[in-house]
């Protein structure tokens, strides 16, 4: 027996649970990513001699491996949002997005600081990293499939999804600004803060949502209302046009300097937005939901793998502290703030703050960050926590976010709308 037979074995076994284990666990307290953090860690230990895990070491396969997974997951959550976009209709997510996100970096930086001493660039990285809520893992509080009625979506559901959607690309001028205040000894200009505003926040983020508009809207005519019926796809139900759709507006945004975590989600809902109630937008939803649960499945195992191979010895109890208290204290207090006077019942508002959930973007932000400066050397600290944090808010929220929405949904008086077919 040889490590790829194992490997060849492990990958079968996970492609079935993946089909498998929505529907099995859609009525538990537990979640697939729970299973396959498990799985990971179960594997890891078997005595057959598998490579050890090392997210220093093997950074850019890492990186992009999280980076295909966040775009994936961004496609399906913008392709599964019914409700028209704008500022009122919106309100919620742009709370999250426009005072718990930034309150989040501020808070578990100032912790991370007073917790490990970390220089002020780290410190800024690791409230960048762990800040923004992660569409991967959230299946359990996210918009189901799409449908035609725009009014379906219950307040919690839609604004953690498009919470989601946005700020993995919103949290992206936090970590860049670790970045340049890394290489500049933790020490900025005026004229340097200046040149990330305008650069970094404005500049960026305007390319990243122009493109993405521009992609959507110019697919979307594509699908739907082309004269020619070859480039008419919505006739010809293929799925795998959701790839093509996600590549292509990451791609040209990245090349135009912009966000293109932010473009492709505002790509998909622009697409979404060209024919609302269009069978083809549940079959484009449905192959990113493939392609993500495979993706997720992998990158948790591997987390698992690396958990119990040596990635928590450079875990202190400060460091976990931090998580700790990013879960169950930071995300919770400022997204409550966030909604304070929120047209939301007060069981909403609470739901929507406690489940914020960190995931794979964390991985890639940290991967990406660790390829621009080595933060003083502190990498495998960084990655410790980072890892530590995702397990903690897989096992915790998974374990609760079913039955929760559940009973939300009675409250209600709901037909919860989030049960795998």
């Amino acid at each position: 027996m040889t490590p790829s037979d194992v490997v060849y074995a492990a990958l079968g076994v996970g492609v079935l649970a993946a089909a498998v284990l929505p529907r099995l666990v859609s009525r538990r307290p537990l979640s697939m990513p729970m299973v396959f953090l498990a799985a990971g860690v179960a594997v890891a230990l078997l005595p057959v001699g598998l490579p050890r895990i090392d997210p220093v070491q093997d950074r850019l396969w890492v990186e992009h491996l999280a980076e295909l997974c966040v775009i994936v997951s961004l496609m399906g959550a913008g392709l599964a949002l019914n409700r028209p976009f704008g500022l009122r209709a919106w309100a919620g997510p742009w709370r999250l997005v426009g005072i718990t996100l930034p309150l989040t970096v501020a808070v578990t930086a100032a912790l991370t600081w007073v917790l490990l001493g970390w220089p002020a660039a780290t410190v800024l990285l690791v409230g960048a990293l762990l800040a923004p809520t992660d569409p991967v893992l959230a299946a359990e509080v996210r918009v189901g499939e799409p449908s035609g009625d725009e009014h379906d979506e219950d307040e919690v559901r839609f604004t953690l999804t498009a919470e989601a959607g946005l700020n993995d690309g919103l949290a992206f001028p936090f970590v860049l600004a670790a970045t340049v205040l890394a290489a500049a000894g933790g020490v900025w200009s005026d004229g340097e803060w200046m040149r990330w505003f305008a650069v970094d926040v404005l500049f960026k983020g305007v390319v990243g949502a122009v493109v993405g508009l521009a992609s959507g809207r110019l697919l979307g005519w594509m699908f739907f209302r082309a004269r020619t019926s070859a480039f008419r796809l919505s006739e010809h139900m293929e799925g795998f046009v959701a790839l093509a759709a996600t590549f292509l507006s990451y791609g040209v945004a990245e090349l135009l300097y912009g966000y293109g975590f932010l473009a492709v989600f505002v790509t998909a809902c622009a697409m979404r937005a060209a024919e609302r109630s269009h069978g083809y937008h549940t079959v484009l939803h449905g192959f990113t939901e493939q392609v993500e649960r495979l993706l997720t499945a992998g990158l948790l195992f591997l987390l698992g793998c690396y958990a119990v191979t040596g990635g928590f010895r450079h875990l202190t109890w400060q460091a976990a502290l931090v998580g700790v208290l990013l879960l169950l204290v930071v995300r919770p207090v400022t997204g409550w703030v966030a909604q304070y006077g929120f047209a939301a019942g007060p069981r909403e508002r609470i739901v929507t703050s406690v489940f914020g959930l960190r995931g794979i973007g964390s991985l890639f932000y940290l991967a990406y960050a660790l390829g621009q400066d080595d933060f003083g050397g502190l990498a495998d600290q960084l990655w410790a926590l980072t890892a530590f944090t995702v397990m903690l808010s897989v096992l915790l929220h998974g374990a609760t976010a079913s039955p929760v929405i559940r009973r939300l949904d009675r409250l209600r008086g709901q037909r919860p709308s989030d049960t795998p077919p």
